[in-house]
């Protein structure tokens, strides 16, 4: 199927896919309230056992028709709730769930660290117009401009490294999920985690975190199926949307008309990356003052294949070389995280009606093993433009392989390709250091084969600009 019939077929099965989903808020089947379970909404006071009160309760209630438990407007504050079959939870306008700031607040498995889970759940979802918020800005150890620093809760032995903390939102292992017109602020780590799910839609969600704090990732969609984003605005320092597969494959990923500002990758697959990528569409999409634009980092010996990318706007510069990324508007890697671990392939990408203003060029470099095969740049617009004085003339090879290593700046790097197609594409440098790295391709031959040329153009900006004047006049 030709990627435009594609992107048609996804829609139709949006379309579908929402019409399926659970009553709106007009329609309410089932109603409880937290307040009538004695939740006194003051933000001070713990409201947990009066909200896992007024789930269990809906639970019970729930049959063939979902069942929704309301928040009216006020500060809830709560360790881990669990969120159970049938049940949504109603956070209406005005309404804030805040996150629970205490070890204590969470279970003693740290898989289980979210401030509200769903486990092995049916027809679940989040609503209302309101507020989750993971107060992730008590969890700063140290403020600083480049990255702050963080608290850990490795002292507990249920987990290791410096990223022991709770993540804001957790569907674990479930069915028909719908997260939709709701707010999910400040996480302390992961924001909203996707994982072995199926059938799972996120619409008209907006998530902020703070553009400094690492881990704060905005959704991670991990070995789950059948996943639908669209019209999110994503704000935060770490990954925005970030596809991961550890123990199983994942298919049938679409992302549609969202904005994103980053520190980091607007759009990754991985790195973890053990098993198949396959079958996803990332469609109108605006991507602003972006650390890394759209990025597959393949590290575990998975293989990604069959992903088109269109109607994007990517803008991307250099932040502190601590972040991941080097202002690459495209990032294609294969590499093996550990030497001693074979490398995965990525197959099958197409890049078409693609909009780039970027400090750097793009980094598609595949491995010995592991090749990147059949690249599609089509109907592309690209000026580069160096603006802040972070450092430049390095490839990020992070994480494993190789770190970062000096290399020039280039329009496009390029190593161990089979089959690359460029067409209409157009490439200019801009500003005062444009003539530091005005070089259009950089490879060698010997790992780059099969390249088609139709149809493009690079330059300096000014001199284009010059040389269409002379010729209008």
């Amino acid at each position: 199927m030709s990627p435009p019939l594609l992107i048609i077929a996804t829609l139709l099965n949006l379309l579908s896919f929402i019409h399926s989903r659970p009553a709106t808020s007009l329609q309410l089947p089932l109603s409880v309230t937290v307040t009538d379970f004695g939740a006194l909404a003051d933000g001070i006071h713990y409201d947990t056992a009066a909200i896992q009160s007024a789930i269990d309760a809906c639970h019970c209630s729930s049959t063939t028709k979902p069942c929704y438990v309301t928040f009216p407007p006020g500060k809830y504050l709560t360790a881990t709730v669990f969120l159970k079959s049938g049940v949504v939870l109603n956070v209406e306008e005005g309404a804030t769930i805040l996150g629970g700031t205490r070890l204590e607040d969470y279970p003693r498995e740290s898989f289980r660290w979210y401030v509200i889970l769903a486990e092995g759940a049916s027809n679940v979802g989040i609503t209302g117009g309101g507020v989750v918020d993971g107060q992730g800005l008590k969890f700063v150890v140290r403020f600083v401009e480049s990255k702050n620093v963080m608290v850990s809760w490795n002292q507990t032995g249920a987990c290791a490294g410096d990223e022991c903390r709770p993540r804001l939102i957790g569907f674990l292992g479930c069915n028909n999920v719908t997260v939709w017109n709701v707010r999910l602020n400040q996480p302390a780590y992961w924001c909203l985690h996707i994982v072995q799910c199926e059938n799972t839609l996120i619409q008209d969600v907006s998530i902020y975190g703070d553009f400094n704090t690492p881990n704060n990732d905005g959704i991670d969609i991990e070995d789950s199926n059948n996943t639908v984003i669209t019209r999110c605005h994503i704000d935060t320092g770490d990954d925005a949307i970030c596809p991961k597969t550890y123990n199983r494959p994942m298919y049938n990923l679409t992302a549609t008309d969202c904005w994103i500002k980053t520190k980091s990758s607007a759009i990754k697959l991985g790195s973890a990356s053990s098993f198949e990528f396959k079958g996803f569409v990332f469609d109108n999409i605006t991507i602003v003052d972006s650390h890394r634009g759209l990025a597959l980092q393949i590290r575990d010996g998975g293989n990604a294949s069959d992903i088109t990318f269109s109607n994007i706007n990517i803008s991307t510069r250099y932040y502190d070389i601590s972040w991941w990324g080097r202002a690459e508007p495209i990032y294609v890697t294969t590499c093996s995280r550990h030497f001693n671990s074979r490398p995965g392939t990525i197959s099958n990408l197409l890049f078409t009606n693609i909009t780039i203003n970027s400090e750097n060029g793009m980094f598609l470099s595949g491995s010995k093993g592991g090749l990147l095969r059949n690249l599609r740049f089509i109907n592309m617009n690209v000026t580069y433009e160096r603006y802040t004085n972070y450092v430049g003339g390095l490839v990020d090879y992070r994480p494993g392989c190789w770190g970062l290593v000096k290399h020039r700046s280039a329009g496009i790097i390029m190593e161990h390709i089979k089959g690359l197609e460029v067409e209409n594409v157009n490439m200019r440098w801009s500003g005062e250091k444009a003539a530091q790295w005005d070089t259009p391709f950089d490879f060698r031959p010997s790992t780059v084969n099969d390249i088609s040329l139709l149809n493009f153009h690079s330059g300096l900006y000014r001199q284009q600009w010059q040389d269409s004047e002379k010729s209008s006049g």
